[in-house]
């Protein structure tokens, strides 16, 4: 599910914003509202992604969180054949907006 950045900006807080590295250099992000996870998408409905953590910082400037973090899933086991895991091996670094834009 989705959500865009203007009704995302109508929150007074969400909950979290995760900035979710998803490549070398690819950025994606999304909210959890309310406890449930919508991923963040421009006015025409395109999911937003970019290669610079800092544009998309930009573009979420007015959104307030409670927690804002950087999530990065690794595919490690998966490339040496080693078994699923039940569990995420997701590593969050908390993440502040230092306006360097």
């Amino acid at each position: 599910m989705a959500i865009s950045i203007s009704k995302l900006n109508q929150y007074f807080v969400v909950d979290k914003l995760i900035y979710h590295s998803i490549d070398l250099s690819l950025y994606q992000v999304s909210a959890i509202i309310d406890g449930v996870e919508h991923y963040v998408a421009d006015e025409r409905g395109s999911l937003l992604r970019s290669t610079k953590l800092l544009e998309l910082q930009k573009q979420l400037r007015k959104v307030s969180a409670e927690n804002t973090v950087l999530r990065q899933t690794s595919a490690y086991d998966e490339m040496i054949g080693g078994p699923e895991k039940g569990e995420s091996n997701a590593l969050e670094v908390p993440l502040a907006d230092n306006q360097l834009y």
